[in-house]
């Protein structure tokens, strides 16, 4: 019972292997149109020899109608599209096409011997060969679906078998017996060949399966399991071509995390990772059903959609407010946020690479200007993108000796208004530019990684400088964050001051909380080499990074720079009792109050009634030459105001 159960589950193809149905199907396609034409020819032929032997009916309308069947179903194979069935309709289809054999070989067998009846030996024998071709000729074209072929050959050989071996003419029993052994041979070879085939096609699936899953691999971030910055880029360039052609709104966004790197750092690299992985489900989540979402690597994720500009800017806003949202992991609270770029096809032309730059522009301006929310890339980005390409070839090619100078701004004591330090600030005039704003060169140098040199170049003039200055004032100049980060760096400022004779303990290096936080323990090594030759840190734009108070109590600081803004805020009671609070907090940690801005009398008088150290500003004096400073420090007279405090 099982062999028969098993023998009918394979003739009724239940027992086929996933895979290769289709394979099966895809091959009759081209064999199953030769074995209809092959038929109607034979018949024709077979009728044409017995006519006006047989009677018309059997030579005239019979054949007519089997060649009209083959043929509607050698048109029916021809027309059907070449391309990949389901599995289901595969299986489907052969079924059909192994009924329809086993009914089509019936009649193609049954009408033959039919005729066989009439006329004399030779049109015996063409009958006897036409069945015999028709045997071979369904084995050789049904050989990729053996269950029809053997169907066909049992149906066409086994009645020609019983007419032609019965007692009586012992030739047609002797061509009977050679066709019988010739359809076992056959069948045979049919099953052997399409036991290869089948290895061949398991074998292909596996290899395809295979591939897939290499090919799944290589385009996956295996820690958030997001599609990756190869397949994210293949996606895009695929799409905007796409949507180019049928006039679709698409746009491209990028979402960098805000205060990941503090967390990664205050928690660890598998907090981080976990972190990481919780931020790629929120964006899963937020963008569900809605384009493609990808981690382009480190902190920093994109997204594509095809949406107008509305939908995709509020779709990345609700990303930045989910983001924002505090992370619970592992019994700690984190708080990070993310900003965001988009970028469109209608504003910008050329591939996904021109569109990524474009929203990596718009990102910028959301980290500096709008922090935690999502820019949408516009003309004016476009315009001041040229003119930042404009400035950034001209950086590439400066005579950074002779274009770059430094000018000092003094800083000044509040206990007696005596200066006390100057601050370094760089100064760019640029023969094909002019001159060129600090806070736009800076950034440009340290992305085109020139930023060594220009720190190298602006330190030493910086330096001569101070060798003009009288007494023993200090000299404050500004690090970046990859200044403070960069080994070489820091070992070639060390060197350049001990070779200038300056005293070290008269130099300090300002630092931003952002370019400590960005890579804490290489700026804490850093820092603590600088201040093993005597020279002091001081910590710039206080308030305003992203600092903790467990960074300043793990580093040496030996001032900190209230930002300006607090300075001017402090006209308004809240502001004034933040800034009394910071001055309290710098006075608890030892560090000296430097404060920033100082543009009114009012401030000045605020700032020493709160026990505020030095101040620099406005009020005291711009940023200056070094002739223009010893004019001005020789001709500087105590204010009236500030005779009347006193």
């Amino acid at each position: 019972m099982t062999f028969v159960r098993t023998f009918i589950d394979w003739l009724t193809l239940r027992s086929v292997e996933p895979g290769l149905a289709q394979a099966q199907y895809g091959e009759l396609q081209r064999q199953i149109p030769l074995l209809y034409a092959l038929l109607s020819v034979n018949g024709v032929a077979v009728a044409f020899t017995h006519h006006g032997t047989a009677p018309k009916w059997m030579t005239i309308w019979i054949p007519a109608l089997l060649v009209s069947v083959s043929a509607i179903r050698l048109i029916t194979w021809l027309r059907r599209s070449p391309g990949t069935l389901s599995e289901a309709e595969a299986l489907k289809r052969l079924r059909r096409t192994t009924l329809l054999g086993a009914v089509i070989a019936l009649a193609h067998v049954g009408w033959p011997l039919q005729l066989g009846q009439y006329g004399n030996e030779h049109q015996q024998t063409h009958v006897a060969i036409f069945i015999a071709i028709t045997v071979i000729g369904c084995i050789f074209c049904l050989m990729h679906l053996p269950q029809a072929a053997l169907s066909v050959t049992a149906i066409v050989t086994l009645p020609y078998l019983a007419y032609y071996m019965s007692p009586g003419d012992a030739i047609f029993t002797a061509i009977g017996f050679n066709i019988l052994l010739v359809t076992l041979v056959m069948i045979r070879v049919l099953l052997n060949s399409f036991d290869g085939f089948g290895k061949l096609i398991r074998t292909q699936i596996e290899t395809k399966r295979l591939n897939e899953a290499v090919t799944k691999l290589a385009h996956t971030d295996m820690l958030t399991g997001l599609p990756n910055r190869r397949l994210f880029f293949q996606q895009a360039d695929a799409r905007i071509d796409e949507c180019r052609r049928q006039r679709r709104p698409l746009a491209l966004g990028v979402i960098d995390l805000d205060r990941f790197k503090a967390a990664n750092d205050t928690f660890g690299h598998l907090f981080g990772d976990q972190l990481l992985e919780a931020v790629g489900a929120r964006l899963i989540e937020v963008f569900e059903g809605n384009g493609l979402v990808a981690r382009l690597g480190g902190d920093e994720f994109g997204f594509i959609l095809e949406a107008e500009e509305s939908v995709v800017a509020d779709l990345a806003a609700r990303a930045c407010q989910r983001l924002a949202e505090p992370f619970l992991l592992e019994e700690v609270r984190v708080s990070i946020g993310a900003s965001c770029g988009i970028a469109s096809i209608r504003d910008i032309p050329g591939t996904s690479r021109a569109l990524y730059d474009g929203a990596d522009y718009a990102l910028y301006k959301s980290k500096s200007e709008r922090r935690g929310f999502a820019t949408l890339y516009s003309p004016e980005h476009e315009r001041s993108i040229r003119s930042e390409r404009a400035i950034e070839a001209a950086l590439q090619v400066a005579d950074l000796q002779n274009e770059m100078t430094v000018h000092l701004q003094p800083i000044a004591s509040l206990n007696g208004d005596a200066v006390c330090a100057f601050e370094a600030l760089a100064r760019w005039t640029s023969p094909q530019l002019g001159f060129v704003r600090p806070d736009i060169f800076i950034p440009l140098a340290e992305r085109t990684g020139i930023m060594h040199r220009l720190t190298l170049t602006l330190l030493e003039k910086a330096l001569t400088a101070l060798k003009h200055v009288p007494g023993e004032t200090r000299l404050s100049f500004n690090l970046s964050a990859h200044d403070i980060t960069c080994t070489e760096t820091i070992v070639a400022i060390t060197s350049l001051v001990t070779t200038s004779g300056i005293d070290p303990s008269r130099l300090v290096l300002e630092l931003t909380e952002t370019a400590v936080v960005r890579d804490f323990t290489a700026a804490q090594a850093s820092i603590w080499l600088l201040r093993a030759l005597g020279i002091k840190i001081a910590l710039d734009d206080f308030g305003t990074g992203q600092s903790s108070l467990s960074y300043l109590r793990r580093l040496p600081i030996d001032m900190v720079k209230i930002d300006k803004s607090f300075v001017a805020g402090a006209e308004e009671p809240k502001g004034r009792d933040l800034l009394c609070a910071i001055v309290a907090f710098c006075k608890s940690m030892g560090m000296k109050c430097v404060a920033e801005g100082v543009e009114t009398a009012s401030q000045l008088h605020l700032l020493r009634s709160i026990g505020c150290d030095d101040y620099q500003g406005y009020l005291l004096a711009k940023p200056m030459a070094v002739d223009e400073l010893m004019l001005w420090e020789d001709s500087r007279v105590q204010p009236q105001w500030l005779s009347r405090s006193a």
